[in-house]
């Protein structure tokens, strides 16, 4: 007798905290809307001096070989006055660092240093003790040492033998570099040091 073929599961050993949801069945646009208005979970896991906080949510719905990776979650900045979550992503917080460096090359290297020990492992808060840097153009330093912290982490999770934070440093190292040799050809032209 030919033995039915298996049936491929995505079955995951985790914990998991649920909240009671009851909806009703009714037709197809009524039951689309009340789906639709189901609220979104996550953790708050920084808060922000302006109102706003880092949330994670897991899981992030990263698939990798047609299995999702059961520890992904995803970083967003949530505004409760406002009610959005903003899904803060590497390319955001390198086009702003950008933008920064437009106005502020010298205070721009500031906060690059500020993520990178961040990148290695202290807390944003405590980093955030020494940063002199308030406010440039864009997001505060505060929102980008806070959110790296997570965004860094989750790539830990989903690439943990590979490269994991280290791929979204890359880009921010090149900017460091291209700034340095920016403010050092400058220090040049105007005749002053490059350490005053």
């Amino acid at each position: 007798m030919p033995q039915k073929p298996k049936i491929k599961r995505n079955i995951y050993t985790h914990s998991i905290d649920l909240t009671d949801l009851h909806i009703k069945n009714a037709e197809k646009e009524i039951f689309r809307q009340k789906l639709e208005e189901i609220s979104y979970r996550g953790y708050e896991v920084e808060k922000i001096f302006d109102g706003r906080s880092v949330v994670i949510t897991k899981p992030g719905g990263k698939f990798v070989f047609g299995a999702i990776r059961r520890d992904d979650f995803m970083v967003w900045i949530y505004n409760p006055d406002q009610k959005t979550l903003w899904l803060i992503s590497h390319k955001n917080i390198l086009e702003d660092l950008k933008e920064k460096s437009l106005a502020d090359p010298g205070k721009t290297l500031e906060i690059i240093s500020a993520l990178e020990r961040v990148y290695k492992g202290e807390e944003p808060d405590d980093v955030l003790k020494d940063l002199i840097v308030k406010n440039l153009a864009g997001e505060s330093p505060e929102v980008l040492l806070k959110a790296y912290k997570w965004i860094w982490g989750q790539e830990d999770i989903n690439y943990p033998t590979g490269k994991g934070r280290a791929m979204s440093w890359e880009g921010i190292a090149d900017l460091r570099e291209a700034l340095k040799k920016y403010m050092a050809d400058n220090k040049k032209l105007t005749g002053e040091s490059f350490l005053d």
